[in-house]
């Protein structure tokens, strides 16, 4: 679905529309903590995402211009490679949502 420029993705796997709400109103104050440039998603940055979200379960990242894939599908891709709910695409950034295996940091409603 697409709003003025926000492209919000009913994509996750266990998620409800509440819980995506209050995800994405804690997104809004984080900076991307990774940036996907033109090499794509690589098995390093993989690793590093896969660290962060165990550390912080909620990240943001975003896509430089020089990935020739669109926006939408390089989020997509990743969301599935970390094994994480999609839970938003704003314009070149995304954010993605895992449960820590150790220990949960974000109670959802």
């Amino acid at each position: 679905m697409l709003k003025g420029g926000i492209v919000i993705l009913s994509e996750t796997k266990t998620l409800g529309g509440k819980q995506k709400r209050f995800l994405r109103a804690m997104a809004t104050g984080l900076d991307p903590l990774f940036q996907i440039g033109k090499a794509g998603i690589t098995e390093n940055v993989m690793n590093q995402i896969e660290t962060a979200l165990e550390a912080r379960e909620l990240i943001k990242l975003r896509v430089l211009p020089t990935v020739g894939d669109p926006v939408e599908e390089v989020a997509r891709k990743t969301a599935d490679f970390a094994g994480a709910d999609l839970i938003q695409v704003i314009g070149r950034n995304f954010i993605l949502f895992r449960r820590s295996e150790k220990k949960t940091k974000i109670e959802l409603p």
